[in-house]
Formats: structure tokens, C-alpha cells, sequence
């Protein structure tokens, strides 16, 4: 007998165990079904966002694609710009090569040879035996030749502008009425 009254206690205690056990998983569920209402709302309130996150990704994907499309506008206009600007450029170059050349060709023609610079210095020392209006002469000579210079390189700068053609004017203007 002493088996049997050990076997009861030991069922007891194992039915206590689950009677408690059973309490607390009922006041559990007790408590989710509360909040079941809260969790529904939740749910709802979480299905209202992902829908507007939906609806709102193509919206996202219309504006990136517009930006990108102003971007390579952009992008296209500045290769446009700086490739007519290194058009210009060059051409800039090639007109100041002309000048700086036209200058060197007029200082050249200006510098009076030896034999001539001999003779100045002769005549500016008074052993030229001439009078004073052949010193003045060959001054003004000088100031002459200069102002031809000048003068015929002004007019090589006017004959290189127009020498340009119809379609460098007209890329010109455009790029002149794009400032």
C-alpha cells in the first residue's frame, strides 16, 4: 500500500502543477484577446501604410526619372558649351599668334639696320653735316613707319574677323545671347 499512497502524491502534485500552469496560460490568452482589438488596428493602420508606400513608389520612381532626364539636358548643354568654348579658344589662339607675329614683323621693320643706326648716331652726334631737319626727318620717318604698323596690323585683325564664316557668326551670336 505504501506504493499506492506514493503514486497518489506524486499524481497530485503532478495535477496541481497543471492546474496552475492551466491559470496562468488563461490569463494569457485573457490577455490577448484584449489586445487582439489593439493588434487589429495595428494590422490595419500597418496595411494603410504599405499601401501608400505602394502607391507613392511609381510617384518616386516619375520624379527620379524627370530629374535624370533635366540632369543629362544639362549635361549635354555644358559638352555643347565647353566644346564650343575650346572651339573658341583655339581660335583665340590662332588670332593672338597672327597679332603677336604681325607685332614682331612691325618691330622688325621699324629696327633700322646696322649701316642705318651708324648713320643716326652720326647724324645725332652732328658729325652728319646737315642741318637739324634731317635729324627731325628721319624721326618722323620712324614714327611713320610705326603708325603704318600699327595700322596695318589693326586692319589684319578687322580682315580676320571678316574672314570668319557665316556659321562662325552665327555660333558666335548664339553663344553671346546664351549669357
Amino acid at each position: 500500500m505504501d506504493w499506492k499512497i506514493f503514486l497518489d502524491l506524486v499524481v497530485s502534485i503532478l495535477l496541481i502543477a497543471t492546474i496552475g500552469y492551466a491559470v496562468m496560460l488563461n490569463q494569457r490568452l485573457t490577455q490577448l484577446r484584449k489586445n487582439r482589438d489593439d493588434l487589429a488596428k495595428i494590422i490595419v493602420s500597418f496595411n494603410e501604410a504599405t499601401v501608400r508606400a505602394e502607391s507613392s513608389i511609381p510617384k518616386l520612381r516619375k520624379a527620379a526619372e524627370d530629374a535624370g532626364m533635366s540632369l543629362q539636358e544639362r549635361v549635354e548643354k555644358a559638352q555643347s558649351l565647353r566644346d564650343d568654348l575650346a572651339f573658341m579658344i583655339e581660335r583665340a589662339d590662332t588670332m593672338a599668334n597672327r597679332l603677336e607675329n604681325g607685332v614682331r614683323s612691325a618691330r622688325t621693320e621699324v629696327r633700322p639696320s646696322p649701316a642705318a643706326a651708324k648713320e643716326n648716331a652720326r647724324v645725332s652726334n652732328g658729325n652728319g653735316g646737315g642741318n637739324g631737319t634731317e635729324r627731325n626727318g628721319g624721326s618722323e620717318r620712324a614714327q611713320n613707319s610705326r603708325a603704318a604698323t600699327v595700322a596695318a596690323a589693326a586692319a589684319a585683325s578687322e580682315q580676320d574677323v571678316d574672314e570668319r564664316s557665316e556659321a562662325e557668326r552665327e555660333l558666335l551670336r548664339a553663344l553671346q545671347s546664351m549669357r
